[in-house]
């Protein structure tokens, strides 16, 4: 073999193993950046506080899940936009008020707000993913039963989703003690935004985007600085 040959394989091989070695290092850096949400390992134990809304005076539970602090409780303040379920003042005291999603992104008190898909994403993953997270979220009464079965929660962490169903652009209510609607503030369009749901059929918790102009529940996380 001639020694221009010879070196230009030696070459060709060093290019090799130094380029592995840079690949190497920049995927080991990027693992070492990525933060990984935790699930909590149960049981734990629930310490519920409470927060004031200024505006019109209601009192709210909140429970601190992981690194987040949530109101326990669908909100009830009344807006423009904003509907008790069938139009019953009794629903609003029963699963809080229903928030078209223009709404839903300002209705919070001062110190809170409408949590981003990221952040109920965060909340899923802590309780332990979205398979079963809807069972030990969701509370342990008003949920209707399934072909005889308990649709109730365990409700682990404190945080008692209730079924408040939702509104539809045309007035019409529905799936009340079925489901559960909650908007995020993350947008998909302009018209649409990302919305998370329980059914009382499933321990899941599910995600798609829905038309603003349709009313669902809210809770509101603390928003730390």
């Amino acid at each position: 073999m001639g020694k221009h040959i010879l070196t230009q394989r030696i070459n060709t091989m060093c290019r090799l193993v130094l380029t592995t070695a840079v690949v190497a290092t920049i995927w080991l850096t990027g693992c070492s950046k990525k933060v990984v949400q935790q699930p909590i390992q149960q049981p734990v134990s629930i310490t519920y506080n409470t927060i004031t809304d200024a505006r019109d005076g209601q009192t709210y539970k909140t429970v601190t899940i992981g690194q987040q602090t949530w109101m326990a409780e669908n909100l009830n303040y009344r807006t423009d936009s904003s509907w008790c379920y069938d139009n019953n003042a009794d629903n609003c005291d029963k699963y809080g008020r229903l928030y078209d999603g223009w709404t839903a992104k300002k209705a919070c008190p001062t110190g809170w707000k409408l949590p981003s898909n990221q952040e109920w994403e965060n909340l899923v993953t802590t309780v332990g993913g979205r398979k079963t997270a809807g069972k030990k979220l969701k509370s342990k009464k008003r949920w209707n039963k399934n072909n005889g079965m308990d649709g109730n929660g365990t409700d682990d962490f404190g945080f008692s989703a209730l079924p408040g169903g939702g509104r539809a652009s045309d007035g019409s209510f529905y799936h009340a003690g079925n489901d559960g609607y909650w908007w995020t503030a993350t947008e998909r369009w302009d018209y649409y935004a990302y919305r998370r749901y329980m059914y009382y059929a499933y321990d899941s918790v599910g995600e798609d985007d829905n038309l603003k102009s349709f009313g669902f529940s809210i809770r509101c996380v603390a928003d730390n600085p």
